[in-house]
């Protein structure tokens, strides 16, 4: 589930635990179901290993 805040960031709730990448899996499906773009124009460019991550998206 993604939630948008009124300044424009995001919030996704994920099912994955944060084991092997799984997490990160999930959150660019999230965000690729949300924005309704396929899973390769979603990049994670910053906060592989932290809660808090800095998003490309190919629109």
């Amino acid at each position: 589930m993604v939630e948008v805040a009124d300044d424009g960031s995001l919030t996704v709730f994920l099912q994955q635990r944060a084991v092997d990448g799984a997490a990160n899996d999930g959150l660019v499906e999230e965000l690729a179901k949300h924005f309704s773009i396929s899973k390769s124009r979603i990049t994670i460019e910053a906060g592989f290993t932290s809660r808090m991550k800095r998003i490309s998206v190919d629109l």
